[in-house]
């Protein structure tokens, strides 16, 4: 797939990715009166599996699925992990900073997104879902 539309898949799965990631910090925050700073933690772990899915079956569809699956979701963990840092860094500044983030965590959510995004693509591009030497992507 041509990384124009690597990067377009990409970003629907960011999108759906944030959908995810706000709705449940939002849920856990105002309905469950849960600590904004746990909840998300829970929201990444949910919206980091929702956008492993996407985008092993569509932005890198046949690209490093040789392995188990497990194996494959736990590296993208960890490979998330760095985007994470940056997001949640940019998410708790927020919540620290603005009482409307604190009501209305999915802002500080957003800010974070931005924030971890390009390191996110390149950890997933080029070690997820890389093709090993050797191989073809059409495997």
């Amino acid at each position: 797939m041509p990384l124009r539309k690597e990067i377009l898949f990409f970003a629907i799965s960011g999108v759906i990715g944030f959908v995810v990631d706000a709705g449940i910090v939002q849920f856990l925050v105002r309905e469950w009166q849960v600590n904004p700073y746990e909840a998300r933690l829970v929201s990444f772990l949910c919206a980091a599996t929702t956008t492993w899915a996407f985008n092993r079956k569509i932005t890198f569809a046949g690209k490093g699925n040789s392995g188990s699956r497990r194996r494959q979701l736990i590296r993208y963990l960890i490979a998330m992990a760095g985007g994470f840092a940056l997001n949640y860094g940019a998410y708790a500044a927020c919540v620290a900073s603005f009482a409307v983030v604190r009501a209305w965590p999915a802002i500080g959510v957003a800010a974070g997104s931005i924030a971890g995004a390009v390191v996110n693509f390149l950890s997933s591009k080029y070690w997820i879902f890389r093709v090993p030497k050797g191989e073809s992507a059409d495997a």
